[in-house]
C-alpha cells in the first residue's frame, strides 16, 4: 500500500465521510474505543513509515485516546490569538508538519452481526486518515466535528480488527480553525465502533414548540426511519412525521428547564429523547422564548482544563455547567466550535442557553484583506463546500437540544459569499432558530445584529434608535474581557441592558483562563504563550477568564455574579425595594433574611417578610427596627434558595443588597498633640515603628494597563521610576512636619507632599498633603503611602470585602469586618500584576499595628513582595515572601477597565493628577 497524503493539502472536508447526523441517545451497539492506543510521532508527513497495513507496533509508546499528543511529551502546545503560526499560502502547510499514528486492536462484538459498522470519531485535530485491517476507509478534517465511516465491509463480528488512524497537526482546515487557543493536536475526543441495526433510526429531529398565548404545545418527530414515539408523561402517542398539538405541557426556559422524556421506537430500534417544548422568535425587534423578552447574562466558554487541555470529561463538563447556574449566568456561546455533545445535554438539563457556533475562524487574514493580499477564506469559493459542510455537520448534530437558541457561523472571519451560503444552508435546514454572525456589520442578512467589545455608550446609541441595522436584536458577542484584573465597568453595561429593550445582554470573553499546568526550573506554573519557545505567540492573551485555569473563582466572576443577580435589592428611602428581574420564575422558591451590623459586628439577623414577587415585578417593604445612632450601622437583605435543586444547596445566595442605615458625619479633624519623633532619609520616612513611609504613584501594570499602552504612556511620564527628595524637616505649629518632592528624572514635573506628624496618645497621626507641581501627568495609576513592616502574619479590616475592589469593580463588595492572612490576600493572576486592593477601608490591623481613616476613606494593598517584584515576575510561583511586609494605603487609584480587548476606561474612573489630603492615625 501507498500513502497517497493529498488529502492533507486539500480543500474538501473529508472522502467516504457517511453524511452528518443527529447525536441519539439510541439503543444501538456501541464499543467505546477510549484507553490506550499505541502511539508513534513523526516529524513530517513523508516522515511517516509506509506501514499502516500492517505495522508492527512493538516498539511504539502507548497514548491515551482521548488526548492531545503535546500534553503527553510529544511535541509542544503553542498559543497564537490571531496570526498563523505557519505561513499563509492555502492549501499548503509547512513540511514540518508532525503526524501522529494511533492503532487499537479491538475484536468486534458477535452481536454486532448483521448491523451497518460505523467508527464514529466525535473530535480530531486537525485532518486524520483511518485504515482498517489494512484497508484505507476515507478522511475527515473539522477538527470539533463528528465523522462516521462505514466499516462493515472490513470487519467481521466476533473476530479482530485492526484500527488505524492518521492525525496530521496541520492541514488546509488548519485555515479555517484559527479560534484564540492552544494549538493541540490529537484524537481528543472519544472514538466509538458503533452497530446500526436495519429498521433502527439513524437521525432524528424533535420540532416541540409552545404557545404563550394559549399555553399549548406542538410536537413534530421526524425520523430517517418511521416509527412511533411515547411521552408516558403526557399520556402521549404519535407516529413520526405527524404534528400533534399537546395541551398542558411546560415550557423549557433556561430558568425552568423542563423536560419531557420520550422513546421513539421503531422496527429495528429505540432512541430515547428528552424534549423541551418552546417557541423562539424575533417580535418587533425583541429575540423572545415563550414570548418572553431574553436578557443574556452570558460567557463565552472554550473547552479546557489545565492538565487535559481541550479534552473534557462529562464531570469537568458538569463542573461548568453548575459553577454557570450557580453564578446566576444564564447563556454560554460555543466560543468558537460546537462543544461536545454531552455539555450541550446538560444545558438542556440544568438550563442555559446556547448559542452554538460553527467550528469556523480565520481572523489572521483579515477581515477585509486587499490584494495582493490573499482573500479571506469566506471569499475563496476554493473553501465553501468545505464551510457549508462544516455547517451542515454543526446542525445535524446538535439540531435536537432545546437549549440552542441561536445558531453562529463562526467567528472573526470578515465577510464573504462562503458565509451567505452558510447562512442559507441553515435556514433551510433549521429556519425555527435564528442565525448570528458578528462580522455582518451592517446586518445584510443576519437575523441578530452583533458587535464585541462596544463601548456601553455604543449600546446605548444602537438601543435608542430602533431603525438601525434593520431594527432587528442587538447583543454583544464578546464584552467585559476578563484578562487579568477586571473587567471594569459591568455595571455600565448591564444599565444599558436594561433601559433599551433592543440591547439583549452579551457574552463575557471568557469563561475560563486556558493556563496549562506545566513545571518551570521547578516550579508549578500555569503557563501561557511563550513558555513553550514558541517563536510567535501572543503571550498571556490566553488568560482572559473569569476562572482561574482550576476553575476557581477570580474576583472579575464576583464581580459579574452580583451585576447579574436576578433580584435587585436597594434601599427605598427607610425601606427596602427588591424588583425581580427572572425572566419567568416569581421568587416563591426563594427566602429573605436580613443582619444588621454596627462597626462591623452583628447586631440584628432574622428572616424578613417578603411576599411573592412576579417576574418583572417589585416590591418594597419595611426594613427591620434597628438602632441607627451607631456609626457604620448596616443591613444586608440576602435572598436564598428555601429547597435544593439540581445545581445548588438550599441556602445558596441568589443575590444580596446592603443599605447604611445611619447617616454619615462629615469628618472634623482636629489633631492635637505633640510633634512625634521621626527620621526622614533616602529611604523615606520612619516614624512611631512604621519605616521607609513614602508616596507612591505607580502599580504593577495590569493587562489593561499594559496592552493597549496606557503603562507605556505612564513610563513616558516618568511615573514608574520617580525619585524622592526631602525637602525640609522639623517641628512647625506643633508637628513634626516633613515636605518631600517626588519627581521622575529628566522630566519638569513633581508631587510636593507635606507630611504633618502629631503624637497623640497611643499612636501618631498624620496629615498629608499632595500637590502636583510643572507639567505634571494628566492621570495617575495611584496616589498612595507605602511602608514596610517585619513580616505580618494576620490582617483584619473594617471596609469592603472579602475580595478585593477597585473603583469600577466594587459591586461586589460588601462593606464588614474580615480576616485573612497576607497570602490569602493576594489574586493569583496568571501573569502578576496589581491585585489585592480593598477600597474605602475604615481600619485595619496589622498583627499589632493599627491604621485608622480619620476624614476620607484609604485603599488598603498588602503584601510580601514589592510592586516591583510584581512588576517583574512571569508567574505567580515568582514572587517568594521576604522577612518584610509591604503595605500601600491609597488615596485614590486608577479603575481597571477592559482596554486589554475593548473600550479604553472612562475618563470618570481614571485618577485625575490633582491636590489631595488624607489624615490617618498610626496606633499600636
Amino acid at each position: 500500500m501507498t500513502h497517497d497524503h493529498s488529502y492533507v493539502e486539500d480543500f474538501a472536508s473529508g472522502a467516504n465521510v457517511l453524511p452528518p447526523r443527529a447525536w441519539l441517545d439510541d439503543d444501538s451497539g456501541r464499543l467505546a474505543l477510549s484507553g490506550d492506543w499505541s502511539f508513534r510521532l513523526s516529524p513530517t508527513v513523508a516522515d511517516a513509515p509506509d506501514d499502516l497495513k500492517d505495522p508492527d507496533t512493538s516498539g511504539w509508546d502507548t497514548l491515551a485516546v482521548p488526548g492531545h499528543w503535546q500534553l503527553n511529551g510529544y511535541g509542544a502546545p503553542a498559543y497564537t490569538n490571531i496570526v498563523y503560526p505557519f505561513p499563509l499560502e492555502p492549501p499548503y502547510v509547512p513540511t514540518e508538519n508532525p503526524t501522529g499514528d494511533y492503532v487499537r486492536t479491538v475484536t468486534v462484538p458477535a452481536d454486532f452481526a448483521g448491523a451497518k459498522v460505523v467508527l464514529r470519531f466525535e473530535g480530531v485535530d486537525s485532518r486524520f486518515a483511518v485504515y482498517v485491517n489494512g484497508e484505507w476507509v476515507g478522511w475527515s478534517s473539522g477538527s470539533r466535528l463528528a465523522s462516521e465511516f462505514d466499516i462493515t465491509d472490513l470487519v467481521a463480528p466476533g473476530k479482530e480488527a485492526r484500527i488505524a488512524v492518521r492525525v496530521h497537526q496541520w492541514s488546509a482546515g488548519s485555515y479555517v480553525e484559527d479560534q484564540d487557543m492552544w494549538w493541540l493536536s490529537g484524537i481528543f475526543r472519544e472514538v466509538n465502533l458503533l452497530a446500526l441495526r436495519p429498521d433502527a433510526p439513524t437521525d432524528v429531529f424533535v420540532k416541540a414548540a409552545w404557545d404563550h398565548v394559549d399555553g399549548a404545545g406542538t410536537l413534530l418527530v421526524e425520523s430517517d426511519v418511521p416509527g412511533t414515539v411515547t411521552v408516558p408523561e403526557l399520556g402521549l402517542e404519535l407516529p413520526t412525521g405527524e404534528h400533534t398539538r399537546v395541551e398542558g405541557v411546560q415550557p423549557w426556559s433556561a430558568e425552568a428547564p423542563r423536560l419531557y422524556d420520550a422513546v421513539l421506537r421503531t422496527a429495528g430500534g429505540e432512541v430515547r429523547l428528552r424534549i423541551g417544548f418552546r417557541t423562539v422568535a424575533i417580535v418587533d425587534g425583541i429575540f423572545t422564548v415563550n414570548g418572553n423578552r431574553v436578557l443574556f447574562n452570558g460567557v463565552n466558554r472554550h473547552e479546557f482544563h489545565p492538565d487535559r487541555g481541550r479534552s473534557l470529561t462529562e464531570q469537568d463538563m458538569l463542573d461548568d455547567v453548575l459553577i454557570m447556574k450557580r453564578a446566576g449566568i444564564n447563556a454560554v456561546r460555543t466560543s468558537h466550535y460546537p462543544p461536545h455533545p454531552h455539555f450541550l445535554s446538560l444545558c438542556d438539563e440544568y438550563g442555559l442557553y446556547v448559542i452554538d457556533e460553527c467550528d469556523l475562524e480565520t481572523h489572521g487574514f483579515g477581515y477585509e484583506p486587499q490584494p495582493p493580499k490573499l482573500p479571506n477564506p469566506v471569499m475563496d469559493e476554493r473553501f465553501r463546500d468545505d464551510l457549508v459542510d462544516r455547517m451542515r455537520r454543526t446542525v445535524h448534530r446538535d439540531k435536537n437540544h432545546p437549549s440552542i437558541v441561536i445558531w453562529s457561523l463562526g467567528n472573526e472571519c470578515g465577510m464573504g459569499d462562503n458565509l451567505k451560503a452558510m447562512y442559507d444552508l441553515v435556514k433551510e435546514l433549521d429556519p425555527s432558530r435564528p442565525v448570528h454572525y458578528e462580522r455582518d456589520t451592517e446586518a445584510e442578512w443576519v437575523d441578530i445584529y452583533s458587535r464585541m467589545y462596544t463601548s456601553p455608550e455604543g449600546c446605548a446609541e444602537i438601543g435608542a434608535d430602533s431603525s438601525r441595522y434593520r431594527g432587528i436584536p442587538f447583543i454583544l458577542c464578546e464584552y467585559g474581557h476578563a484578562m487579568g484584573n477586571g473587567p471594569g465597568g459591568l455595571l455600565d453595561y448591564r444599565e444599558v441592558f436594561e433601559k433599551y429593550p433592543r440591547c439583549q445582554g452579551g457574552f463575557i470573553w471568557e469563561f475560563i483562563d486556558h493556563g496549562i499546568r506545566t513545571t518551570i526550573d521547578g516550579r508549578e506554573v500555569y503557563a501561557y504563550g511563550g513558555d513553550f519557545g514558541e517563536t510567535i505567540h501572543d503571550g498571556n492573551f490566553v488568560c482572559d477568564g473569569l476562572l482561574f485555569p482550576d476553575r476557581t473563582p477570580s474576583p472579575g466572576m464576583h464581580e459579574y455574579i452580583k451585576v447579574i443577580e436576578p433580584l435587585r435589592i436597594v434601599a427605598d428611602g427607610n425601606r427596602v425595594s427588591i424588583g425581580n428581574r427572572y425572566e419567568v420564575l416569581d421568587t416563591s422558591h426563594l427566602s429573605f433574611s436580613y443582619v444588621v451590623e454596627a462597626g462591623g459586628s452583628q447586631v440584628d439577623s432574622g428572616t424578613l417578610t417578603v411576599p411573592v414577587i412576579a417576574a418583572g415585578e417589585t416590591v418594597t417593604v419595611d426594613l427591620p427596627s434597628a438602632d441607627a445612632s451607631k456609626p457604620e450601622t448596616w443591613v444586608t437583605v440576602t435572598a436564598t434558595l428555601t429547597e435544593s435543586t439540581s445545581w445548588a444547596d438550599a441556602g445558596h445566595r441568589i443575590a444580596w443588597g446592603q443599605i447604611r442605615l445611619d447617616e454619615p458625619a462629615a469628618a472634623d479633624v482636629v489633631v492635637s498633640g505633640s510633634p512625634a519623633v521621626g527620621e526622614a532619609g533616602v529611604r523615606g520616612i520612619s516614624v512611631a515603628g512604621v519605616q521607609d513611609v513614602r508616596l507612591d504613584v505607580w502599580r504593577a501594570p495590569i493587562d489593561n494597563d499594559a496592552i493597549p499602552g496606557v503603562a507605556a504612556g505612564w513610563r513616558e511620564d516618568g511615573l514608574h521610576r520617580v525619585q524622592h527628595r526631602v525637602v525640609s524637616q522639623g517641628e512647625r505649629d506643633g508637628a513634626w512636619e516633613v515636605v518631600t518632592r517626588t519627581a521622575p528624572p529628566a522630566l519638569q514635573w513633581g508631587l510636593r507632599s507635606t507630611w504633618r506628624w502629631t503624637a497623640v496618645d497611643g499612636g501618631v497621626v498624620l496629615e498629608l498633603s499632595v500637590v502636583p507641581e510643572g507639567l505634571f501627568p494628566e492621570v495617575l495609576p495611584r496616589l498612595g503611602i507605602t511602608l514596610e513592616l517585619p513580616k505580618v502574619q494576620q490582617v483584619e479590616w473594617f471596609g469592603t470585602g472579602p475580595n478585593e475592589a477597585y473603583v469600577d469593580t466594587r459591586e461586589a463588595a460588601a462593606v464588614g469586618k474580615y480576616s485573612a492572612t497576607v497570602a490569602e490576600l493576594q489574586t493569583p493572576y496568571v501573569r502578576p500584576q496589581e491585585n489585592g486592593h480593598r477600597i474605602d477601608t475604615r481600619w485595619a490591623q496589622l498583627d499589632g499595628l493599627r491604621i485608622e481613616a480619620v476624614d476620607q476613606l484609604f485603599g488598603l494593598t498588602v503584601r510580601d513582595w514589592t510592586s516591583a517584584d510584581l512588576e517583574n515576575a512571569k508567574h505567580t510561583a515568582d514572587l517568594v515572601p521576604g522577612d518584610t511586609t509591604y503595605v500601600t494605603l491609597d488615596l485614590a487609584q486608577t479603575g481597571v477597565g477592559t482596554a486589554a480587548c475593548g473600550p479604553a476606561l472612562p475618563d470618570r474612573d481614571k485618577l485625575k493628577t490633582a491636590p489631595a489630603t488624607i489624615t490617618l492615625r498610626f496606633s499600636s
